[in-house]
């Protein structure tokens, strides 16, 4: 069966504008509904993050006011898998041979150091010269910024993607204040974002590269993953 390696951020903060450190973390639900769709398919998961790192949650992505009904479902998950969330493989240590697919779960955090993350760059460079499956979700298509080419172009110029929209980032209230806009950033290297209506459910196919918009896209963009890997 197919191998997963899934990438969490490895800092439970985010550096704004004003230099102050907002608390975050990777999105509970981004986690969660990827980790148990690919789980229950078969697949092997494997949970990655930059050397040194210790992914945690957003402590508000387990509110039940913000996650909803599921919190407390969410928080169990992440509980029943502390063991492997404390102990992850370090990104430079991955070889990317052994994997069929490389997932990105949101979260302001990836922000922070997956989009600047040396060996996530090296990752995403040898997955897509071999066409391996690439899918971020939500923030999590902040670590595609890390893959550089050299003479400074982006090895995903030209690629259509989702994200976290700005219309999203302003109603989530954290865009005031944010070193810099996802969508913005994207569309600046040469990506487009293509966005649907405000935390709607959104996946994009374009090619290789599988991504989701917001947390409610998580799960389909883990199925999709499933759809794609089972028809290969």
């Amino acid at each position: 069966m197919a191998s997963i390696l899934m990438v969490l951020s490895g800092v439970d903060y985010w550096t704004l504008d004003n230099g102050k450190r907002h608390p975050c973390g990777y999105w509970a639900e981004e986690f969660v509904a990827p980790h148990r769709v690919l789980s229950e398919a078969g697949f092997t998961v494997d949970i990655s993050a930059p050397d040194g790192g210790k992914p945690v949650p957003d402590p508000v992505s387990l509110k039940p006011e913000v996650a909803g009904p599921k919190a407390p479902e969410y928080a169990a998950y992440i509980k029943e898998h502390a063991a492997e969330l404390a102990s992850p493989l370090p990104l430079s240590e991955v070889d990317v041979d052994v994997y069929d697919a490389i997932f990105i779960p949101g979260g302001h955090s990836p922000m922070e150091d997956l989009a600047y993350d040396p060996d996530l760059g090296r990752i995403l460079q040898e997955a897509e010269a071999v066409k391996k499956i690439i899918a971020p979700v939500c923030h999590g298509p902040a670590g595609l910024l890390s893959a550089n080419l050299p003479g400074g172009r982006w090895l995903f110029e030209g690629r259509t993607m989702a994200a976290f929209s700005n219309e999203e980032e302003k109603l989530n209230g954290t865009a005031e204040h944010a070193p810099w806009l996802l969508q913005n950033m994207i569309t600046a290297r040469g990506g487009t974002v293509e966005d649907v209506k405000a935390w709607a459910p959104h996946v994009i196919v374009d090619g290789n590269l599988l991504s989701g918009q917001n947390p409610a896209s998580a799960g389909p963009l883990a199925e999709k993953v499933v759809a794609v890997l089972n028809s290969r």
